[in-house]
């Protein structure tokens, strides 16, 4: 009953987190982190140079559009958008449905996006699933917390262990690869050339290792 109540607890703090916090937080990723290259090195490669659609949900500044390559068209909602484009949606996926002007989307992306979800975490996967063409794919992250060093954050409102995480998304789409999008010894990204050259084109766990280590995880998703 306790932990309940504090999920709730937390939950109700996670509603001061509207636009005007998110509006000065996304500025802090307008450059590209460790995390967001990463992901658009599996955006690509997911497109296999094919013209595709791709939507960003909780995109922020829209850095990720800038390193994806010309064949994908790029579009990204987010509570807070910095400069208005024909591209971009500004919206509380909490009070609206995820979507972009009734478009279906070859690839969705969702970084560090559900430690934030809340008790809206299956809907909000339903949603997606409802925009996710037939042979699509959905790239989502999601932060360990069975981490050696645990690290939880203000304004997150969904903190469960990866297995729950896992088996939620399960719910709605079929797993085909989940792997550390970094692993490092205090938790946070990588921020040293050589921690991150190492880790760049890592894409798979390491045995006894991840589980302690993997900052966070992408999971490849399909129908």
């Amino acid at each position: 009953m306790g932990k309940h109540k504090g999920t709730l607890h937390r939950e109700s703090r996670a509603e001061h987190y509207k636009k005007e916090f998110w509006s000065k937080e996304s500025l802090k990723f307008a450059r590209p982190h460790f995390r967001l290259e990463k992901a658009s090195r599996i955006a690509n490669k997911v497109a296999r140079g094919k013209e595709c659609d791709l939507l960003d949900i909780g995109c922020g500044p829209a850095t990720l559009g800038r390193l994806l390559n010309s064949n994908i068209n790029y579009y990204g909602i987010d509570i807070a958008i910095p400069g208005p484009a024909p591209n971009l949606i500004e919206m509380d996926i909490l009070e609206k449905p995820i979507g972009f002007e009734g478009r279906e989307f070859d690839i969705i992306m969702a970084q560090g996006v559900f430690e934030y979800m809340g008790r809206f975490q299956s809907k909000k996967l339903a949603e997606i699933s409802g925009i996710l063409r037939d042979n699509g794919k959905f790239v989502v992250s999601y932060v360990n917390f069975d981490h050696r060093n645990r690290e939880i954050i203000e304004p997150y409102s969904n903190i469960q262990s990866l297995r729950d995480f896992q088996g939620s998304l399960a719910q709605y789409f079929t797993i085909e690869r989940l792997f550390p999008a970094s692993h490092n010894w205090h938790h946070g990204q990588p921020t040293r050339w050589f921690m991150k050259a190492s880790q760049k084109h890592l894409n798979l766990n390491i045995p006894l290792i991840s589980r302690s280590l993997a900052v966070e995880y992408f999971f490849i998703c399909s129908h």
